[in-house]
C-alpha cells in the first residue's frame, strides 16, 4: 500500500510539473512576445499620462527639457520629448539660427521679420564640432547671407532647404529637412502638380543670419539621437500635411533595420489652452532577443528540469504519503487500545485537520478509558474501604463490647452489688467511646471514598486559629500548658470547616501528648503564594522509625497501643485525607523541644 500511494503521487506530480513546463514553453513561444509588448505599451502610456502639464511647463529652456527627457529615459528606457502645435521640438534655444528676412513678395507677412530656424531639422549637431574639417565651409554664421526654400502651410512658413544663396538650394552644399522634403514629393505625386499648388505654396526667402546658438558639452546629447529626431521630423511632416488625424493618444508601429519600435503620441493642451504633443519612442528589440534566446534555452533546461522535477516529485510524494502512513499506523495502535502515540501536525490543510481529528479522537477515547479505569479503581477502593471499615470496626468494637458484656454479666449475677453504679458508668463510657469511634470511622471512610468534593471558600486563617484556641482553652488550662501564638492576618482558599477539623485534631493531639506545664507554639509563615501553619508541642518526641506511621488509621505511638492512652487513633488519618483533598503539603518533624506538625495552604491572590 505504501509503495502504491507514493508511486501514484509521484506519477501525478511528475505529470503536473511536465504539463506546467510544457505550458510555459508553449506560452512563452506563442504569447510571451505579445504579452511583453502589451505590457510595455501599457507601462509607457501610463508613464506618459502621469507626466502632468505643469511638469512640462517648468521646462522653459533646452537644459531643463533635456534633464526631464533623460530622467524619463532612465526610468522607462523610452525616449520622450515635448512638441509644439506645429510638431517642432520644444525648447531648442541652444540649437537654432535667427535670420532677418528681406522683403518676401509671395508672403508679405514674412517681410522684414526675424525668423527662427530649429537647426536640428536641417542638420546633425556633430557637423558643428571643432574637429570637423567641413566646419570652415559652414555658411550659417552671424552676418552671412542665406537663402531659404520652404512651404507656406496654414499661414506658417516651414523651411525645407537652406543654402548660402538661392542658386545652391539644389546643390550638395545645402541643408535639408529630408523627411519633410520626402513627404512633399509623396504628396505632390499623389495629388498632381496642379492640385498640389492649390493647397500648398512654395516660396523662396532671403535674409541675413543675425544669431547662431549651438549646444556645448553634455547638451549635445539631446540632438545626437538621430533615429528619434528623424521620427519627430517625420511626425511633423505628417502633422503639417494633415496626414496625422488621430485624436487623443496614438500608438504607431515602426521598424528600422529589422528592429521593431513603438511610437507614442499624446495630444495635450497647456494651461493657456494651446495644443502640444508628448512624443515617445521605445525599442522592442530586447523582447525579440530574449524570446529567441529562451526558445533555445528551454531545450537545454528541459533535461535538467526533468531530473529536478523527478527528484522533487519523489520527495513531495513521500512527504504527502508520510502523514497518511502515520495515520494508518496510529489508527492500528488505537484499535489495539494503545493511545500513547500521537500524529505530529505540521500543516493546516486537510491532512493536518485529519491528523488533529484523529489525535482528538485518541485523546477522547483515552480519557473515557481512563475515566472508566478510574471508576473501576474507585469502586475497588470503595470495596476495600468497606472491607477495611468492617475489619476495623470489628477490631475496635470488640474491646468495648467485651467490657460491656462483662459488666452485664456481673450486674446479672450480683444485682445488689454496691458497684452496680460503677458498672453502669463504665458501660456508658464505653458507649460514648463507641459513638466517637464510629463517627470518626464514618468521617474517614467518606474522605477515602474518592467521591467527596471539597467546597472551597476564602477565609481568614488567623481568625480560624484563634477560634480553635478559644474552643480548646479549657483543656489547655486543665493541663496548665502555656500557649504561644504568632498569627499573620491572611486569607486562604480552602474548606473552612475541614481545615478547622484539621487544626482541632492537631491541637488536641498536641494537648494530649504535651506534659503538664510545658509549651505549645502555634505560628504562621507567609510565602509568595501560600502560608504554612505550624503547631509544636514541647516535651514529647516521636521515634524516627514511627514518624512515617503516625498518619495510619488506629496507629498509636505508645508501645501498648491501648485506647486508654489516646483517642480513637483516627485523628491524624482524617487530617491526612482532608489535606490530600486540598492538595496541600503537610508533615511532622521532631524539633529540639518536641514535635512540630505543619501544613501549607494557598493564599488568596489579589487581581
Amino acid at each position: 500500500m505504501r509503495k502504491s500511494i507514493v508511486f501514484k503521487l509521484f506519477l501525478l506530480t511528475v505529470s503536473l510539473f511536465l504539463f506546467i513546463l510544457a505550458g510555459l514553453f508553449v506560452g512563452q513561444t506563442m504569447f510571451f512576445e505579445q504579452f511583453y509588448v502589451s505590457q510595455k505599451v501599457a507601462n509607457v502610456q501610463s508613464a506618459l499620462d502621469g507626466l502632468s502639464t505643469e511638469e512640462w511647463e517648468k521646462t522653459r529652456n533646452s537644459q531643463a527639457s533635456f534633464e526631464m527627457e533623460q530622467q524619463f529615459y532612465q526610468t522607462y528606457n523610452t525616449w520622450a520629448a515635448r512638441l509644439d502645435a506645429s510638431g517642432y521640438l520644444a525648447s531648442t534655444d541652444n540649437f537654432k539660427a535667427e535670420v532677418k528676412l528681406d522683403s518676401v513678395p509671395d508672403a508679405p507677412a514674412l517681410s522684414n521679420t526675424t525668423f527662427s530656424i530649429p537647426l536640428y531639422t536641417v542638420m546633425n549637431v556633430e557637423e558643428l564640432r571643432s574637429d570637423n574639417p567641413l566646419l570652415a565651409d559652414f555658411f550659417v554664421k552671424p552676418g552671412e547671407r542665406i537663402a531659404i526654400e520652404g512651404l507656406l502651410i496654414n499661414g506658417q512658413f516651414v523651411p525645407q532647404r537652406i543654402a548660402s544663396q538661392n542658386s545652391n538650394l539644389r546643390e550638395e552644399g545645402r541643408l535639408e529637412n529630408t523627411p519633410f522634403v520626402n513627404k512633399e514629393y509623396k504628396v505632390a505625386s499623389r495629388l498632381g502638380a496642379t492640385e498640389y499648388r492649390k493647397h500648398y505654396t512654395s516660396i523662396l526667402v532671403l535674409g541675413t543670419v543675425t544669431k547662431l546658438e549651438t549646444p556645448e558639452g553634455a547638451a549635445e546629447a539631446r540632438y545626437t539621437n538621430h533615429l528619434f529626431l528623424e521620427q519627430i521630423k517625420s511626425f511633423q511632416a505628417d502633422l503639417l500635411y494633415g496626414e496625422f488625424t488621430e485624436k487623443g493618444n496614438a500608438v504607431i508601429d515602426y521598424v528600422e533595420n529589422n528592429v521593431p519600435y513603438k511610437i507614442f503620441v499624446n495630444q495635450r493642451r497647456d494651461s493657456s489652452g494651446a495644443p502640444y504633443y508628448l512624443f515617445a519612442m521605445t525599442s522592442l528589440q530586447p523582447v525579440n532577443e530574449a524570446a529567441g534566446v529562451m526558445r533555445n534555452y528551454y531545450i537545454y533546461i528541459g533535461f535538467g528540469a526533468l531530473l529536478v522535477v523527478a527528484l522533487v516529485s519523489f520527495y513531495y510524494a513521500r512527504r504527502i504519503a508520510r502523514p497518511l502512513l502515520r495515520v494508518n499506523e496510529v489508527t492500528q495502535r488505537m484499535a489495539n487500545l494503545d493511545f500513547s502515540t500521537r500524529i505530529s501536525v505540521n500543516t493546516e490543510d486537510e491532512i493536518g485537520q485529519l491528523s488533529q481529528n484523529i489525535n482528538g479522537l485518541s485523546n477522547m477515547l483515552h480519557d473515557h478509558i481512563n475515566r472508566l479505569e478510574q471508576d473501576i479503581e474507585q469502586e475497588r477502593r470503595l470495596e476495600q474501604t468497606r472491607k477495611a471499615f468492617i475489619a476495623d470496626v470489628s477490631h475496635e468494637l470488640k474491646t468495648p463490647l467485651s467490657i460491656m458484656e462483662s459488666c452485664l454479666y456481673i450486674i446479672q449475677d450480683k444485682p445488689d452489688s454496691p458497684k452496680r453504679e460503677h458498672y453502669f458508668l463504665a458501660m456508658k463510657d464505653e458507649v460514648q467511646k463507641m459513638n466517637l469511634l464510629v463517627g470518626d470511622m464514618l468521617e474517614l471512610a467518606k474522605y477515602e471514598s474518592g467521591t467527596y468534593k471539597m467546597e472551597m471558600s476564602v477565609f481568614r486563617i488567623d481568625a480560624l486559629l484563634e477560634k480553635v484556641c478559644d474552643k480548646l482553652a479549657l483543656d489547655i488550662n486543665d493541663k496548665q500548658l502555656r500557649l504561644h501564638t504568632q498569627f499573620i492576618p491572611l486569607e486562604v482558599v480552602a474548606s473552612e470547616q475541614r481545615i478547622e477539623q484539621v487544626i482541632v485534631n492537631l491541637l488536641t493531639n498536641a494537648v494530649r501528648y504535651t506534659p503538664e506545664g510545658e509549651n505549645i507554639v502555634i505560628k504562621m509563615t507567609e510565602k509568595a503564594k501560600s502560608v504554612v501553619v505550624m503547631i509544636e508541642n514541647y516535651g514529647a518526641r516521636i521515634p524516627d522509625e514511627q514518624m512515617s506511621k503516625i498518619w495510619d488509621r488506629f496507629y498509636r505511638i505508645d508501645e501498648s497501643r491501648q485506647r486508654s492512652t489516646g483517642g480513637t487513633g483516627l485523628g491524624l488519618a482524617i487530617c491526612r485525607q482532608i489535606l490530600n483533598l486540598h492538595h496541600a503539603r503537610y508533615g511532622a518533624v521532631n524539633t529540639e523541644n518536641g514535635v512540630q506538625f505543619y501544613f501549607e495552604l494557598s493564599t488568596k491572590q489579589d487581581a
